[in-house]
């Protein structure tokens, strides 16, 4: 079960007596084990033409295109989408709801489908007692955030599956994640949960319906009243402090195993240490990602990162891998190359990228979501596990190489006759190998060709098992973080498939996600059809992706996208009292607004709307943004101050309005000149924390640049040559047209 570390919300009396009547009645049930199988394909196309074939007769979720849904769609549970079909039924009927989120690369959502779901029996007690609802979270993050709101008031965590139980008007009285069909672990069964349920629905719902009200105002009172405060650095000193306690000097990352990546913790350490000169904080983030890279977190044969670690060591993954997760590691390894030159962290970024443009990238330049942690066993395909397609028998590689070949990589990898699976909570893994870093690798150069010729083999050869359900949709807030890092990508590697691949999702979402008007936005897009209303995080992380294109291309009309769709965000989610709701307030379904700033394993919506403004006003001179910026902030700082490595990306946007943006024009009549592409590529080169990188051409983007910032207005190339000019607060070093100056003048910052 994925447990996730957010804030909790008190659990409020009036909840907590129907919560323990619940228990009352649910205690003391049998325990029993059953083996849990999880339904996977490379695309779920072919799992619903598979059920068809088979004769299954599909429920309502068999129209939606949320890959999640349609997982769901044969189960005998009479699912309904959310909707007002399924609200009215439960008007009608007088039925409790049953609320179901999750996501398609869930393993422990598997689980209790093909152990609760599945089930004749418990399908027909929820069909005739609850109005069932299944919820993708990828596509209905706002509905997402408000029952795990309740689920954490409730039980001090949360998790996928959610497990919610509703009152018709959608208020919670229940919550709970993952359920054992029977009872263990001190666990209720599903089944006996869902009896003493409508138990006490039937006996005592009064008491239920006003603890369920009781618990809707806790949670809107929940959100914290916005004040004022003077930004103060001694905050991002306290969020230091607070990793600093928590790192774990020999293995890397912060707190205990399970072990998840955070990237936004690696973006605020780098951006700490730069303001401070404080190389404890540069190598806390350097050592906690080389140690992620080393371990069986990362992908070595394949590229890309898995989604945690069950160890300290980062040895063992939870195997699924997600877009998110590709496209923000990225942006810290190559951070981490700039800032120590090594040749290691670039190749673990151009694993990303491969990775990223083989397996997750659509034909028309989109990118998916995620892929599974199961997958059907290569000797029995007829049986899924998680980690099936990436764990290794070593006699199968003995099988696949030499002798000579086989040792090598076995030594170097870990490879071992028992199994090297440190950790295995589930008994699963058995004889079965993780490849990690065991030694470091070779610096011969003959024998890394021939190192990468045995890793391409056992590629080829992992690549003929049947593979892990693909998540095929397209989510417009995740492809804004991949362009992002593919826009980085070519500002630091110069490697042009990068800045093509940036620009091919540009130019797919442009024709799937917007809008007929330009600047509205849908969320998700699956084989073309695009639906579902945008929320914050989608505008926010797009809007950066197209700040970082236009850095790495200096294309103008990127840039005045991002204006655009700046207005638009700001039109659509600001809160008057300072940041950003996560979603417009329009779908009178959703019982609160929620103001997300936690940065967990993605940044939050604030956290980069933020960022943006800050960004967007150093480059276009809108000084009504940068104020709104830190109002924004100001609002925050109370909340920041009760934990502040619960916002580390919130904490870089502070550091950003504290310390002055280095500021760099580059002047030229042409951006095809050889001197301005190596300009370019030295500045991408050069970790710069807080950066306003523009481009002077004499025309358009010129003049739309100078339309609020009068000091663009005037800039133009020396002498008729590519001119840099390194500026700070529009004070600027003398105009350099040489590589050696320029160098020299980013270093002595």
């Amino acid at each position: 079960m994925l447990l996730i570390d957010l804030p909790v919300i008190p659990v409020h009396s009036a909840f907590a007596i129907v919560t323990l009547i619940f228990f009352t009645i649910l205690v003391g049930c049998a325990t029993q084990n059953q083996d849990s199988q999880s339904k996977a394909s490379n695309r779920i196309s072919e799992f619903v033409a598979k059920q068809r074939a088979a004769g299954k007769t599909p429920n309502r979720l068999i129209n939606e295109n949320s890959p999640y849904l349609l997982q769901h769609a044969f189960n005998p549970v009479d699912w309904y989408p959310w909707g007002e079909e399924a609200f009215q039924a439960a008007r009608e009927t007088g039925h409790p709801i049953f609320l179901s989120i999750g996501y398609a690369t869930c393993h422990w959502c598997h689980v209790m489908e093909h152990e609760s779901f599945e089930d004749e029996q418990i399908a027909a007690y929820l069909n005739s007692h609850f109005i069932p609802i299944k919820v993708d979270r990828e596509e209905r993050p706002d509905v997402d955030a408000v029952y795990m709101a309740a689920t954490q008031a409730m039980t001090g965590r949360g998790g996928w599956p959610m497990s919610v139980f509703l009152t018709a008007d959608l208020k919670p009285f229940y919550c709970g994640t993952y359920f054992p069909p029977k009872s263990k672990y001190g666990q209720p069964g599903f089944g006996e949960l869902l009896q003493g349920i409508i138990r006490v629905w039937q006996e005592d719902q009064e008491k239920i319906l006003q603890s369920a009200d009781q618990l809707t105002q806790a949670l809107k009172q929940h959100e914290p009243i916005s004040e004022s405060h003077a930004l103060d650095e001694a905050l991002l000193t306290m969020g230091f402090r607070q990793f600093q306690q928590a790192f774990d000097a020999t293995h890397g990352g912060f707190g205990p195993a399970p072990k998840f990546p955070r990237p936004s913790i690696y973006n605020f350490l780098f951006r700490y240490a730069e303001s401070n000169r404080d190389e404890q904080a540069r190598q806390m983030a350097m050592v906690t990602l080389r140690k992620m890279a080393e371990g069986g977190l990362h992908d070595h044969l394949g590229g890309g990162f898995h989604r945690y670690a069950v160890d300290e060591q980062w040895r063992v993954s939870h195997f699924e891998k997600m877009l998110y997760d590709q496209a923000q590691l990225a942006v810290s390894y190559l951070e981490a190359h700039q800032i120590s030159g090594a040749a290691f962290f670039a190749q673990v970024v151009r694993g990303i990228f491969g990775y990223v443009l083989r397996d997750m990238t659509d034909a028309a330049g989109g990118f998916y979501s995620a892929e599974d942690a199961d997958s059907p066993i290569p000797e029995n395909p007829g049986e899924n596990a998680e980690g099936a397609f990436y764990l290794w028998d070593k006699k199968e590689i003995e099988n696949l190489l030499t002798k000579e070949e086989a040792d090598l990589f076995c030594t170097l990898y870990g490879i071992t006759e028992n199994g090297n699976t440190i950790a295995d909570p589930h008994g699963e893994f058995g004889t079965k190998n993780v490849p990690y870093l065991a030694q470091k690798q070779p610096t011969d150069k003959i024998q890394r060709t021939r190192l990468q010729d045995i890793k391409s083999r056992l590629l080829d050869a992992r690549a003929k098992r049947p593979r892990p359900l693909l998540d095929d949709k397209i989510i417009t807030s995740w492809n804004g973080l991949m362009i992002s890092a593919f826009a980085k990508g070519y500002q630091v590697l110069r490697d042009k498939q990068y800045l093509k691949a940036a620009q091919n999702a540009v130019g797919y979402l442009k024709k799937y996600h917007i809008q007929n008007d330009g600047v509205t936005l849908f969320r998700r897009s699956r084989a073309g059809a695009a639906g579902l209303t945008a929320h914050l995080d989608d505008y926010a992380f797009f809007v950066q992706g197209l700040i970082d294109l236009y850095e790495a291309s200096f294309e103008i009309d990127w840039l005045k996208l991002a204006v655009a769709l700046t207005e638009k965000q700001i039109a659509l989610f600001a809160d008057e009292n300072g940041g950003f709701f996560d979603t417009s307030g329009q779908d009178k379904n959703i019982l609160l607004q929620m103001k997300n700033s936690y940065d967990g394993a993605e940044p939050s919506g604030n956290s980069i709307a933020i960022l943006n403004l800050l960004r967007l006003a150093g480059m276009t001179g809108r000084e009504d943004w940068r104020l709104l910026a830190e109002k924004a902030l100001k609002s925050m700082q109370s909340r920041i101050e009760q934990s502040p490595s619960a916002f580390p990306q919130l904490m870089v946007a502070i550091n950003n309005t504290l310390q002055k943006p280095t500021q760099i024009v580059l002047a030229a009549a042409s951006k095809e000149a050889p001197i301005f592409e190596k300009m370019h590529g030295l500045i991408g080169k050069t970790f710069i924390g807080n950066r306003v990188l523009l481009f002077a051409d004499g025309k358009d983007g010129q003049n739309f640049l100078g339309e609020n910032l009068e000091f663009i207005r005037a800039v133009q190339p020396v002498d008729g040559k590519p001119t840099a000019f390194v500026c700070e607060n529009f004070v600027c070093k003398e105009p350099a047209h040489e590589i050696a100056v320029l160098e020299k003048q980013l270093a002595d910052r």
